[in-house]
């Protein structure tokens, strides 16, 4: 196993990593997204899927866990990686513009990281570790965007999501070798509708459950 621990010890190796890691986030992002659009079919469609989904009991356990040491590896990797190219910063520049320049999503990349990881704490604070005996989830997350500074840092929080799988997406082809000049755009843009996509199916959430509370009108 040496061999493997020097190579993930390596630039190349940390990068695999965060191509993996990231990819199963992706999964992971689009199997939540697809499991909270039941709410468009009604809040009893959506209380159906929570509960079969806390049905499976330990199974829940063992993929909470599981997701939770994809995340740490995906952060700590991350960071390291942001270290060494903030010690090589002379020689990052060159590297980025021949890797096809430099974008918004690449410039911000450990910026909005850290934006998700207080989006996730905060989302786990409001949802998972609160009472669910008394009230049901959907009553749960109706209640918390019916705060508008939470409608409003929830906003935020999708939007440097957009961001940073964006980059992320296009880069992860990068790390495993599949990248080329002629094909880049299209990597590109299929990076944005993809993420685009999931994200908006959020934003549709978010923007659906805010018309069921009334802080709108207490604004206007």
């Amino acid at each position: 196993m040496s061999w493997f621990t020097s190579f993930c010890s390596t630039s190349v190796g940390k990068k695999y990593i965060m191509a993996s890691t990231g990819l199963l986030l992706g999964g992971f992002l689009l199997v939540h997204a697809a499991g909270n659009s039941s709410i468009f079919w009604g809040r009893d469609a959506f209380l159906s899927y929570a509960e079969h989904l806390h049905a499976l009991g330990p199974l829940v356990s063992v993929f909470e866990i599981t997701l939770l040491a994809v995340f740490s590896l995906h952060v700590v990797t991350g960071l390291a990686l942001a270290l060494e190219n903030i010690k090589a910063r002379s020689s990052r520049y060159v590297v980025q513009h021949s890797a096809g320049g430099r974008t918004l999503g690449s410039r911000t990349m450990p910026y909005t990281g850290l934006v998700i990881l207080g989006f996730i704490w905060m989302h786990l604070q409001n949802v998972h570790f609160t009472d669910h005996h008394s009230r049901t989830i959907a009553d749960i997350v109706s209640t918390i965007l019916a705060n508008p500074a939470y409608t409003v840092l929830y906003g935020l929080g999708l939007l440097a999501l957009a961001l940073h799988i964006s980059h992320g997406f296009w880069s992860m082809f990068q790390s495993i070798g599949l990248n080329h000049p002629r094909y880049d755009r299209l990597i590109r843009v299929s990076a944005w509708i993809g993420c685009g996509f999931i994200v908006s199916i959020f934003f549709v959430i978010v923007l659906l459950l805010i018309s069921n509370s009334n802080w709108l009108g207490q604004l206007a």
